[in-house]
């Protein structure tokens, strides 16, 4: 050490608490033998996905080194493909190389092909990563302008998190290198009187030392739930309070309860691989005891059956209907409590469902998510009801300061809305989805009175009541964010 050190470099070296050190550092200020300096220090480390790509390059250098291997000159979705690289991460990959000159696009023979322009030595992101890996943190403002900007492109990637934290440093003053350079006298000085003390009488020559009760303790951590499911089970008790049952359904799913009973068509894209998560084995589930309601739904979707609609003018599969997948959204678990003999009319009911798609991972989205789903079951129910109870959720439960609302389309309700609610620093952020059910999905499940739903996303709604602007943190391993995150 050269006359200076941090708090933290004191605690390596010599093994003691940081209430020791900065009490013994303020004693030593206020006699004037050295400073203690304080600077906000942010403190960056590689997130999960940026750990992987640290080991297994970003997609755009995969993508790039698959190129060359391939000539130079190769289709995208080939290139993509090879390289494991796909849906959204595959076009801002391409965005990426092509930033990097790493390649560029050309259209040909109906498709879109990659061309090489070279591969760059290591970047200054990928560099950064590196460094990362190896060290496991660093101090942003401790890095030169190149590497800060590369900290920054790699934050808004989320490859990075940053944590701000006080830094302490302590520094000689000359009258503290010339106290040293003399000697020092080590005075014994205690806190307060012992026991031992009294009876050996050390009392008369010890120092009693003074406190300080300005002097900065270290903080205590003492265990409280995760502040994100305290959430959740607070948000429980506030929909049981006005009303409401919990409703509960399976994470494997059959596709009935999933799309089919919600009326939505077996041809529709969201069905799809690239929205629906398949089971592999077992590939097919049972619908023993639901015999009436396949056969109603099968006739709502060829022909409308009594709804007073034409349907969907198809041939319903059966065995579609039996595929098993995860559930893709919380309106199964509404489609299989409208079929319970047990359901009050009128009644209200919700349920916190975990949903499982094939998203990309990014600030906003996860493939897997929870949302608050609801169904209200009563004569005379309008889209006015609706909005009431939607307004409420975004107001009370997201803390947010405005609503808005704006016509939306899905399969199974009519009119349909979407939500979206305003915070400062947030601007407009989409919560979910909602309308009136279908009398294509009500009456063949032998529903005959009006049916309001929504479906939204849970995890958005805390994080905007949070003030977390980053839904990956709603499941982080960070144990300096559960930490200093408050109880809710």
């Amino acid at each position: 050490m050269d006359g200076s050190a941090t708090l933290d470099e004191i605690m390596e070296k010599t093994g003691l608490e940081s209430a020791a050190i900065m009490r013994a550092g303020l004693s030593l200020s206020k006699d004037k033998l050295l400073k203690i300096e304080e600077r906000q220090i942010t403190l960056i480390k590689p997130t999960f996905e940026g750990l992987k790509y640290s080991e297994i390059g970003l997609p755009e250098r995969r993508m790039s080194r698959i190129l060359r291997e391939l000539g130079g000159r190769a289709p995208l979705r080939r290139v993509a493909e090879m390289a494991g690289v796909d849906g959204k991460l595959c076009a801002a990959a391409v965005g990426w190389m092509k930033r990097k000159g790493m390649a560029e696009l050309e259209k040909g023979d109906g498709e879109i092909f990659l061309v090489s322009l070279g591969v760059p030595e290591e970047t200054t992101d990928e560099k950064l990563l590196r460094i990362l890996r190896e060290r496991g943190g660093i101090v942003k403002e401790d890095l030169n302008e190149t590497l800060g900007e590369a900290a920054d492109i790699l934050e808004k990637r989320g490859l990075i998190a940053k944590n701000l934290k006080v830094e302490y440093r302590f520094i000689l003053t000359e009258e503290g290198l010339n106290s040293i350079s003399k000697g020092i006298e080590v005075q014994r000085d205690v806190s307060q009187i012992t026991p031992q003390l009294l009876r050996d009488g050390g009392w008369r020559t010890v120092s009693l030392r003074r406190y300080n009760v300005e002097a900065p303790v270290a903080l205590t951590w003492p265990g409280k739930r995760q502040p994100y499911n305290a959430f959740l089970d607070e948000l429980k008790m506030k929909l049981i309070a006005l009303g409401f049952k919990e409703m509960t359904g399976p994470l494997v799913e059959l596709m009935f309860f999933n799309c089919d009973a919600l009326y939505m068509p077996q041809d529709h894209p969201a069905r799809d691989i690239h929205d629906i998560y398949f089971v592999k084995n077992p590939k097919y589930g049972s619908l023993k005891g639901y015999g009436r309601y396949l056969r109603n739904v099968r006739r709502a979707h060829e022909d409308g059956w009594t709804t007073g609609s034409i349907g969907w003018g198809y041939t319903f599969s059966t065995r579609e209907s039996r595929r098993l997948i995860l559930r893709s959204h919380g309106t199964a678990v509404s489609a299989r409590t409208l079929m319970r003999r047990d359901l009050e009319i009128p009644g209200k009911y919700f349920s916190i469902a975990r949903c499982y798609r094939p998203e990309v991972t990014d600030k906003m989205h996860l493939t897997e998510f929870n949302q608050v789903e609801g169904i209200v079951v009563g004569e005379g129910l309008t889209l006015r009801n609706l909005l009431g109870v939607l307004e409420k959720f975004a107001l009370d439960i997201a803390e947010a300061d405005s609503v808005k609302f704006r016509p939306d389309y899905f399969p199974f309700t009519e009119p349909s809305v979407e939500l979206l609610a305003y915070k400062k620093g947030y601007g407009w952020v989409e919560f979910g989805g909602s309308g009136i059910f279908r009398p294509e999905l009500t009456l063949p499940l032998g529903i005959k009175v009006p049916v309001l739903a929504w479906g939204l996303g849970v995890d958005r709604l805390y994080m905007m009541k949070a003030g977390v602007d980053d839904i990956r943190s709603l499941f982080t391993f960070d144990l300096e964010w559960l930490r200093r995150r408050g109880v809710i």
